[in-house]
């Protein structure tokens, strides 16, 4: 495979133990469960239109987080700030305690990664040559295209169930398949921190609990620390250790999903009547709309 000539925002690789323990600031990295990445007063914009104001947000170190809300209530926007996508128009966001505005852009990079709501492929670029892009951050004058890498973007592919579409041109495949080469682009990048901005877009229910399966073993067993934007609240119940609802703009609720979904929550952020009860197979909260009448 050839080496990757561009990749999206993202970290040090996940294999590498200093890594881990030293973000792009070159300061150590918190114990396990303190907040990693925070914003602190943040009022987010576009050109003169105000989303969100005095926004204040912990995401924990080793947190599988869930930003839930309705639409147009900031989600996103809060996604692209925390990974400097977006410039506050005050306020700051930290990682490992320093400003992330004055970071490197690729030692960023191989510490935070994003999987954008909407990303668009070049054209003429093949699956395999497109998840190869993820590993860019990690490339420099001393360090080339290695086995590593190899193997590295293999293992991106298998986890997400492209394997067999590496020679495919991304722009013949479906709408699931490519949000699923997206996604092993973003893991390719091996971060140990990964923000994700609704990757469940575009996929069947099977193929929904698929990448949140994925998600969830990505926090469980390699320790990352993983951002999402999700609209199923059930999916977001089940799935989340840490989750922050939003409403027009404003942070209504943080904390463990047990505590924060509630009935009055629900009808608070979405306008939903509902009970709350427990998911029978999981015991996490599950969200029962009441019926019409």
């Amino acid at each position: 495979m050839k080496t990757a000539t561009g990749g999206i925002s993202g970290p040090e690789a996940a294999g590498d133990a200093a890594g881990d323990k030293v973000a792009a600031s070159g300061r150590a990295a918190p114990a396990a469960g303190e907040p990693r990445l925070t914003g602190h007063g943040l009022t987010l914009a576009y050109d003169q239109r105000t989303i969100a104001r005095e926004l204040d947000v912990a995401v924990p170190d080793r947190s599988f987080t869930v930003v839930v809300g309705p639409n147009a209530c900031g989600k996103s926007t809060l996604l692209r700030a925390l990974s400097r996508m977006l410039k506050p128009a005050e306020g700051q966001v930290l990682l490992d305690g320093g400003d992330i505005a004055g970071m490197p852009a690729k030692a960023l990079a191989r510490t935070l990664g994003l999987l954008p709501q909407s990303s668009t492929a070049p054209e003429g670029i093949t699956v395999a040559d497109l998840v190869a892009r993820g590993r860019y951050p990690h490339q420099g004058l001393l360090r080339q295209w290695s086995r590593d890498d190899e193997q590295v973007v293999a293992e991106s592919m298998a986890a997400t169930g492209v394997e067999g579409l590496g020679d495919r041109f991304v722009d013949e495949l479906s709408g699931g398949q490519r949000q699923r080469v997206w996604i092993a682009m973003a893991l390719a990048q091996q971060t140990p921190l990964l923000l994700l901005d609704e990757p469940t877009t575009y996929l069947d229910i099977a193929h929904q609990i698929e990448i949140l399966d994925l998600c969830a073993r990505l926090h469980e067993e390699e320790g990352r620390t993983l951002v999402a934007v999700l609209h199923d609240l059930n999916h977001a119940a089940r799935y989340a250790t840490h989750l922050i609802a939003m409403r027009e703009g404003r942070i209504v609720a943080q904390g463990e999903p047990g505590e924060v979904v509630t009935a009055e929550l629900v009808e608070e952020v979405f306008g939903m009547p509902c009970r709350v009860i427990d998911d029978p197979e999981t015991g996490t909260p599950l969200v029962v709309p009441a019926a019409r009448r």
